[in-house]
């Protein structure tokens, strides 16, 4: 099938994925441009993944980011393969975008496997009880608790969080757009906020 060119200008524009693997996309999805950009997700996924597991990221910079009136501020460590990476200008923006985005969503933790168990232990109990409380049915308490958890990860969780200036993508979608489009093994390494008062 034969995919109109517009659709594939148009489906790169919203993704910044290449012309190749955005016709694929279109081809897949039978011109359907949301079904196209969920096929270009999953292949996104599925490259992010093997670089991931494949390569070391041990270049990087660190972006900073300090919000007017300078009440609020964020650093944020992003890594990549090569120095080449590291300099350019579309790299730069995206760890400063990560830091503003730390500076705004405040999460605790990089991911759900770094909240230490404490915490998950804490929060769980802490919905057990609302549950409890609420009179809710023994049956549905634990499927209850599993969706209060899934949402505190959403919050707390810099790889889960809705990006601030596209809440339709989460920062993980967002990390693995740029594995694509860069071609090499990029990691948030680490990241601070900063407030006062």
């Amino acid at each position: 099938m034969g995919v109109d060119t517009a659709l594939i200008v148009e489906l790169r524009r919203r993704t910044g994925v290449g012309f190749a693997d955005c016709q694929r996309a279109l081809e897949k999805s039978q011109g359907d441009m949301d079904k196209a950009v969920v096929v270009l997700r999953e292949m996104g996924a599925l490259k992010a993944a093997k670089k991931l597991a494949e390569r070391t990221a041990n270049q990087g910079v660190v972006a900073a980011y300090i919000h007017a009136g300078g009440r609020v501020g964020a650093m944020v460590e992003v890594n990549c393969e090569t120095d080449f990476v590291a300099r350019n200008d579309e790299f730069k923006q995206f760890a400063y975008d990560l830091a503003m985005h730390v500076a705004a969503a405040a999460p605790a933790y990089l991911s759900p496997e770094t909240v230490p168990a404490e915490a998950v232990a804490r929060e769980r109990e802490i919905y057990l009880t609302q549950v409890q409380q609420a009179g809710k049915p023994a049956e549905l308490a634990e499927k209850i608790v599993s969706g209060k958890l899934q949402q505190f990860y959403r919050e707390n969780c810099l790889l889960q969080q809705p990006y601030i200036k596209d809440d339709s993508r989460t920062i993980q979608q967002l990390l693995e757009a740029m594995v694509a489009k860069l071609g090499e093994k990029v990691v948030i390494g680490r990241f601070t906020r900063y407030q006062i008062g």
